[in-house]
């Protein structure tokens, strides 16, 4: 069936996902994540096919990879979802004016969403998960090297659709070639709104070309700034589970910035990276400070160009500077406005940084990793929105919907 075909067929059966209560939803939601432990052989076995064609040393890798564990992680935020208050029909406002019409605004779906991505066959499934509660139809367009994975999920999802009588068309798996992004970004009549998550050239791209409203997701270029007044002991823990927990995903650190009073402190700070074999990127005072104290094949002078760069493995580079000002300022020009941190215990430059540093999600003595849906509690994500426009941060239930005014009167007309 021809792409335009299967969308049109995407629209219509996407229309009749508001009359399915909430039970009815919940219902195929835990049906789909008991069923992910009874065929886990099924999708596992596609995603090794997957594997073998990729190099095990590229950053991808680890965003392809699929496990028991990842899977069984997967259906428990299914059924977390499930568990989630229904988003649609809540009355958002509501009010009489001064000539009896009664106004009510009301959570409605967004229609049908698009999502083009990368490497990350779970996406499959938080995008299912997560569009199916909310009433919306989705359009997958996976990237090639999760081919096999991706038709795999669908394939489950299909098949429990079916059992519940629902047309399976809510879901469609578009071609992995490229030709059918074309289509999927110019087609506004069938889509209407299209998130992109991966890389920050996927992103360009797709905002480049697209007619259909997008939101933009996935790429961060993440700070975490050592103040002068930081506890040197959470700094070195903080440090190394924002870089080393998953180097491959988009809430991974990839510059350190160092008040330079506490330059002293950072042969301490990074000594544990070793562990993990983390290259660092040093500038000139770091540098120095790190010499014969880290491992000379993982040390090396930073370049320009290792600074507003995402890195998605174990490298990251490190900045002094003079003041929580002036990390601010080092922040304000390389942050793609995901996720930014400050390990420090004076109030008033926490606050400060809270007021200036302008992010999706800024965080104070904590590690940038639980930028994450399940970690907010929405259950899944969408994708971490690095934008302003409808939704920022982690997107859940709430933000793949929007609302529409119900107005009901008797007899009234507009003088």
């Amino acid at each position: 069936m021809k792409i335009i075909e299967q969308l049109q067929k995407t629209k219509k059966a996407g229309l009749s996902l508001v009359g399915l209560t909430e039970q009815a939803v919940n219902q195929v939601l835990l049906d789909v994540a008991d069923t992910i432990g009874e065929r886990a052989d099924e999708i596992l076995a596609a995603n090794n096919r997957d594997l073998s064609r990729m190099d095990i040393n590229d950053p991808k890798y680890d965003r392809l990879l699929l496990n028991k564990d990842r899977l069984l992680a997967i259906a428990a935020d299914m059924r977390t979802v499930a568990s989630l208050a229904f988003p649609l029909g809540n009355i958002l406002e509501q009010k009489t004016l001064e000539n009896r019409l009664a106004l009510k605004k009301i959570s409605v779906p967004l229609g049908v969403v698009g999502i083009i991505y990368e490497a990350r066959p779970n996406v499959t499934f938080d995008v299912f998960s997560l569009c199916f509660k909310s009433g919306n139809a989705c359009v997958l367009k996976g990237g090639s090297d999760a081919k096999d994975s991706n038709e795999a999920i669908v394939r489950l999802i299909h098949s429990v659709l079916e059992k519940h009588n629902i047309d399976k068309s809510i879901l469609y798996l578009a071609p992995a070639d490229r030709e059918s992004v074309g289509k999927i970004l110019h087609t506004k009549e069938y889509i209407d709104i299209i998130i992109p998550r991966g890389s920050q050239q996927l992103i360009d791209f797709v905002r480049e070309n697209a007619k259909v409203p997008v939101i933009e997701t996935g790429a961060g270029i993440v700070h975490t700034y050592f103040d002068i007044s930081g506890d040197l002991q959470k700094a070195a823990a903080i440090v190394f589970n924002a870089k080393t927990r998953r180097p491959s995903v988009c809430n991974a650190l990839d510059t350190l910035l160092m008040h330079v009073a506490r330059l002293q402190d950072i042969p301490e700070l990074v000594e544990k990276l070793q562990e993990k074999k983390v290259e660092i990127f040093a500038d000139e005072k770091s540098f120095e400070m790190l010499q014969n104290k880290y491992p000379q094949e993982l040390l090396k002078k930073a370049a320009p160009e290792h600074f507003g760069t995402e890195f998605l493995s174990l490298k990251m580079s490190v900045k002094v500077v003079d003041s929580a000002q002036q990390a601010i300022e080092h922040i304000a020009m390389y942050s793609s406005k995901h996720s930014e941190a400050i390990i420090a215990e004076d109030k008033k430059t926490i606050d400060d940084f809270f007021l200036h540093v302008d992010a999706a999600a800024v965080y104070a003595n904590t590690s940038t990793a639980f930028t994450d849906g399940a970690m907010f509690g929405l259950g899944a994500e969408i994708g971490i929105s690095t934008q302003k426009l409808h939704a920022r941060g982690p997107m859940g239930l709430r933000e793949l919907t929007s609302y529409k005014w119900i107005v009901s009167g008797d007899g009234q007309i507009r003088p």
